[in-house]
């Protein structure tokens, strides 16, 4: 039995030489692997090396991390995302030059030896003597496989990284030890291509297939000699041999690895030498990774796809877990992105605003009944660059949106409608709605307290319509159409703020920075900051004639076994009765025949929606739909600075001031138009009612009634006030070829300046 140390066990030197099963050799090997005598490294000490017996017996090899593939809802590719470009191949499909070269240059004898070459330590140890150093290593192809397998374990850990490369005796043990298991489990060939596809060969390429594509645009199974010799000598130093940077020394080291394979009879002399006369060609892919190189426009619906899955417990119970599957990668995500309603956002977009315009615009749509995420575009890119952004101006924050969303604006009010329906409210209300008027001096809350109109800097809180002419009684129909606000006023004081929030609840309307919808009524206006994905998504619980459903990005996901993973599904629950679903689309149907929608409403089928102005013109939207389709259009300014849109320039135009059916409803029509171009139309499920006999007043823009019992009057004739663009006063207003909407215009949110009762849009970071 060996000599024990002083505390029990094996001295380093002879835990060494036991594992080698060749204790004379002992001195020699440590000698071999250039490292001090074992006493120089207190080998003894406690922790400094494990006793053999006590390394852990089997290699935990983890899964190579590979490129993941993200497709659209036809499986065309959208992006490349990876923490480690590599793409795991066979041996079967890596060219024979490429395992000869590298086993040449490696380790020319891995067939003839086991996990250790003592042949090959002996020759170090004397090349090392006689160099006064460490010029030539020891390490088998098996020992560099086990070694880069504790570096991709290591990941992105620069400390781990740095641990496993270490040249220490106690790592170079726990090395050896493993190659061992290796080499009875897996076999020669097994491991050959273990290595090929692990190794690192510069230029961001992890494995064979990926280095063959990035330097010669070609399969791993095409690589010519001259092609393989170059690849193989780059393992050594991927930075010094890197053939993109230094072609001249790439090559030496090329014709080094080419003499080598005819040293070794793996090639001829003569095949050797025909090689070394050829340049070096390259045919060099650039490194395309992650959602900025994603097509059709889609960076922001790719992160959007990325933070899906970081953040659904479907994938893992805590973010670090799914965090480590998405950054293993190797998964082919298809999501639910239609490329023509992709294409079609992306059209209008450019149709309308342009990148370097001082505002951006966002379009999102979704598909009614099963919350798929159709389109997601923006006019500002997704990019470092001038004029581009990495915030997805369509999302909430916690999913890479803007800290708070914007505005809505007068799209609130089909949601406060819906809530008052649903509480039995018939849908001929009518309502004083004066043109100008407090706030109720007190409305309930869910939690019994009241919301009070306490004075704000020694006045009043009060809510006004848009123009001076816009002076009730109106109707329901009436009032959604042309925008009311004091309408909306009166009756979310009459039901309540409770209802308000349970509806909203109910579709998921939710502030973009993940706060609680507040109780207050100048919801009733607009001034919760929400997303255009949220919007949409509302909306087309109307479509959906009051089924819900939670959206979704990802349709299915494979893993680099092709093993189906399980996705989150679109969750969808009555937020309505049908009833009241159907009443909403009549009226929404109305805004876009004849209300401030007007230019936004579809010919050639049926479609519903409403606009929205906040106060200041920070914001403008429209949000519509039809019974397939739903979409969200946001204008506005998407940085830190406010700007008001007055007297302002977008997309070439020129406009006065943006409303939500000057701008975002014609950015919507375009859109929705061709992503339903040659698509099955739907029809509403409608319901008559009935207009109540209100005493006409407020001139143009007041009360009149409609002249067909069935369809809601327009405010006004062509050219006239509230009128369709194009009559005889359209180029002065704008119309058909200034871009500006008919003035006076259609109403949005506006409040008394100085009334306390102002909620334009907060700064967002």
């Amino acid at each position: 039995m060996g000599k024990k140390r002083s505390g029990g066990g094996l001295t380093g030197s002879q835990q060494a030489a036991k594992f080698l099963g060749v204790s004379v050799l002992s001195g020699v090997v440590l000698a071999g692997m250039a490292i001090p005598a074992a006493g120089a490294l207190g080998l003894a000490a406690k922790g400094t090396v494990e006793g053999f017996d006590e390394i852990p017996a089997n290699l935990k090899t983890p899964p190579l991390s590979q490129r993941t593939t993200i497709l659209d809802a036809e499986g065309g590719l959208i992006a490349t995302v990876y923490s480690r470009d590599r793409q795991v191949v066979p041996l079967t499909a890596i060219s024979p030059y490429m395992q000869k070269a590298i086993v040449a240059i490696e380790d020319s004898r891995f067939y003839e030896h086991g996990a250790v070459d003592l042949k090959g330590i002996l020759r170090a140890v004397n090349r090392n003597a006689q160099e006064g150093g460490a010029a030539q290593g020891a390490s088998t192809l098996t020992q560099q496989y086990v070694k880069n397998v504790f570096v991709e374990e290591a990941g992105d850990d620069e400390t781990k990284v740095r641990e496993a490369q270490e040249k220490s005796l106690g790592r170079k043990i726990r090395e050896l030890k493993y190659s061992i298991q290796v080499e009875e489990e897996l076999g020669k060939k097994k491991i050959l291509e273990n290595y090929l596809n692990i190794t690192y060969f510069g230029q961001q390429a992890y494995g064979i297939e990926s280095a063959a594509q990035r330097y010669f645009s070609k399969p791993a199974k095409d690589l010519a000699l001259e092609e393989s010799a170059l690849l193989a000598g780059v393992v050594q130093s991927p930075s010094r041999y890197d053939p993109v940077n230094d072609v001249q020394e790439a090559t030496k080291r090329r014709n080094i690895v080419l003499q080598r394979m005819a040293d070794t009879k793996d090639v001829s002399q003569a095949e050797a030498d025909a090689a070394k006369a050829k340049p070096v060609t390259l045919k060099v892919t650039k490194p395309k990774n992650g959602c900025i190189t994603a097509v059709k426009g889609a960076g922001f619906f790719c992160d959007y796809v990325r933070n899906s899955f970081l953040t659904d417990t479907v994938f893992g119970k805590t973010r670090e877990d799914r965090a480590k599957i998405w950054n293993q990668g190797g998964l082919t995500v298809r999501t639910t992105l239609d490329p023509q309603s992709q294409d079609a956002a992306n059209e209008s977009i450019k149709d309308h605003v342009y990148q370097e315009d001082s505002i951006a615009t966002a379009v999102t749509m979704v598909q009614p009944g099963t919350g798929r995420v159709l389109a997601m575009g923006q006019s500002k890119p997704y990019g470092f660059g001038k004029n581009e952004t990495q915030i997805n101006y369509s999302v909430d924050k916690r999913m890479g949106g803007s800290n708070f969303g914007f505005q809505v604006g007068s799209t609130f009010k089909p949601f406060i409608a819906a809530a008052a329906l649903e509480r039995g409210m018939p849908p001929t209300k009518v309502y004083q709605a004066p043109n100008k008027m407090n706030y109720p001096a007190s409305i309930s809350r869910c939690d019994g307290t009241e919301w009070l109109n306490l004075p704000i800097d020694g006045k009043i809180q009060t809510a006004k319509n848009e123009t001076e002419d816009e002076i009730g009684p109106y109707a329901l129909r009436t009032a959604m159409e042309k925008s009311i606000n004091t309408y909306f006023v009166e009756m979310i004081g009459e039901i309540g703020l409770c209802p308000v929030t349970e509806m909203t609840q109910k579709l998921g309307v939710v502030p973009a920075d993940g706060s609680k919808l507040p109780e207050a009524p100048s919801i009733a206006l607009g001034s919760a900051e929400l997303s255009p994905l949220t919007m949409a998504n509302a909306y087309a619980t109307f479509a959906n004639r009051g089924v819900f459903c939670t959206p979704v990005a990802i349709e299915s996901i494979t893993d680099p076994h092709g093993k189906a993973l399980a996705v989150p599904k679109s969750k969808c629950d009555r937020a309505m009765s049908t009833e009241t679903a159907d009443t909403i689309n009549t009226l929404l149907r109305g805004v876009v025949d004849s209300g401030t929608g007007e230019r936004a409403g579809l010919s050639d089928r049926d479609s519903a929606g409403k606009t929205g102005t906040t106060d200041g013109r920070y914001n403008a939207w429209f949000v519509g739909y039809t019974p397939n389709i739903s979409g969200a259009v946001w204008v506005g300014s998407g940085g830190a600075k406010k700007i008001s849109m007055e007297n302002i320039v977008i997309g070439g135009k020129s406009f006065d001031k943006v409303f939500g059916g000057g701008l975002p409803g014609p950015i919507w029509k375009d859109a929705i138009s061709g992503a339903l171009s040659g698509r099955e139309s739907g029809n509403f499920t409608t319901v008559g009612i009935p207009e109540p006999n209100v005493p006409p007043s407020g001139g143009p823009r007041g009360n009149k009634p409609s002249t067909n019992p069935n369809r809601p009057g327009k405010p006004g004739g062509d050219g006239k006030p509230g009128g369709r663009p194009g009559g005889q006063n359209a180029g002065a207003t704008g119309g058909a070829t200034g871009g500006v909407e008919p003035q006076p215009p259609f109403p949005g949110i506006t409040l008394d300046p100085g009334t306390g009762g102002v909620i334009g849009g907060r700064d967002d970071q």
